[in-house]
């Protein structure tokens, strides 16, 4: 792919770059800037009508569904910016997520029900995949639905469901026929939080902070209409989504600001006198991850260009999250051992931009322990890496 710009490009980069500067409201880019991780959900629905209302709600979808239409220079270009500008992220669990999901295989229904209030923030959703025994392993899930009239009736516990306590809906893999091979016998279902039998407890992370929860689903009534597509194919539909999710878990513009902060903290920290970032060993730590960042970039770039002619992201989805999720952890190492001692203490309000108590340290090191401890996980959320060089092996290698 050719990355010299075209005049046309050129000024569709400006139009990005001015609409960022000037629509994003600037509290929220600066709690963004202070915790990328840690957007409040306010915000992200706040953020998400203003891109809506400019057309830009969801870059990625067919445009008969309301995408934007752009190829995949311009999608680069646009995260380029919108990561430079310190966006918010949008909520990835309806618009990257189950939106493709509802557009590609979900009735006519379900595609008017949904997908206006998704792109239009007006709809927050979860993800009902992992159970206490059925993480990365996850066709051994166990949550019940049976058949009863025009409804399934839902039985069973989800875990580490992020923002289940915000959403409005979640999709839920479930078992629906317990005599099938594992994969054989699952349904794919939507479901409304706010349905009687659900049950939604916060799980606090190492990190001090609530975004994950554990739902336990008790004669939980579900109309079959609700469901995607056909019964016991929903095995189908979640390796479809989990495809996006890896992409979007890539995190490349993310990295590469957090890549900036890096250098900014290593050429301000000091060793032996002088500037950390003048250290030949640690600079070129920093350049062994710029290298692999570079080389993730564009290969997501390549699987862009592949969505934009209408293919599907299809099993080499699993290097971007192998290789982007190993990148972050690495910075995020880089950043803490940068900071020495100053990045232990974390307490649980360090991240409130109206917090009016004096860091613990130098301001540059606020939120890098909180962020080191959440992004351990990243890992492993997504499909575990394990799982995913599996994956690679088989569909891609064919070993």
């Amino acid at each position: 792919m050719d990355l010299v710009f075209s005049p046309d490009e050129l000024a569709f980069r400006d139009e990005v770059k001015d609409f960022l500067a000037t629509k994003l409201p600037e509290q929220i880019r600066l709690r963004t800037r202070l915790a990328p991780s840690y957007v409040a959900s306010e915000d992200t629905v706040a953020w998400q009508k203003i891109l809506y209302a400019q057309g830009w709600g969801a870059p990625n979808w067919p445009v008969e569904h309301g995408g934007t239409g752009w190829n995949a220079v311009q999608k680069y270009i646009y995260d380029a910016e919108y990561q430079a500008a310190d966006c918010p992220r949008q909520s990835p669990f309806g618009i990257a997520m189950v939106a493709p999901v509802i557009y590609t295989f979900g009735s006519e229904d379900q595609k008017a029900q949904h997908l206006g209030p998704i792109i239009s923030g007006n709809a927050l959703w979860c993800q009902g995949y992992s159970e206490p025994g059925s993480g990365s392993d996850l066709a051994s899930l166990q949550t019940r639905a049976v058949r009863d009239g025009e409804d399934y009736l839902v039985n069973g516990h989800k875990i580490w469901t992020s923002h289940a306590h915000h959403a409005d809906w979640m999709f839920c893999l479930v078992r629906t026929d317990p005599e099938a091979k594992p994969q054989r016998g699952i349904s794919f279902l939507l479901i409304d939080m706010t349905t009687p039998g659900i049950t939604v407890k916060p799980i606090i992370s190492m990190d001090g902070h609530h975004y994950l929860n554990e739902v336990f689903l008790d004669n939980v009534r579900v109309p079959a209409t609700n469901r995607i597509a056909e019964e016991n194919k929903g095995w189908t539909y979640a390796k479809f989504l989990l495809g996006h999710e890896r992409t979007g878990i890539a995190g490349v513009g993310k990295s590469k600001r957090k890549i900036e902060r890096l250098k900014d903290v290593a050429g301000t920290e000091r060793n032996d006198g002088r500037a950390l970032l003048e250290d030949a060993t640690f600079r070129a730590r920093i350049g062994r991850a710029e290298v692999a960042l570079r080389a993730l970039e564009y290969t997501s770039l390549r699987i862009m260009a592949r969505e934009s002619a209408g293919q599907g992201p299809g099993p080499e989805a699993s290097t971007l999250k192998i290789s982007g999720t190993e990148i972050e952890q690495t910075l995020n190492e880089l950043l803490i051992e940068a900071m020495a001692y100053y990045a232990a203490p974390y307490p649980a309000d360090a991240l409130d931009p109206e917090r009016n108590e004096p860091p613990i340290g130098p301001d540059h090191g606020v939120g890098l322990m909180q962020e080191h401890l959440l992004r351990r996980a990243a890992t492993i959320y997504g499909g575990s890496n394990e799982i995913q060089r599996g994956i690679i092996a088989k569909a891609v290698l064919e070993l």
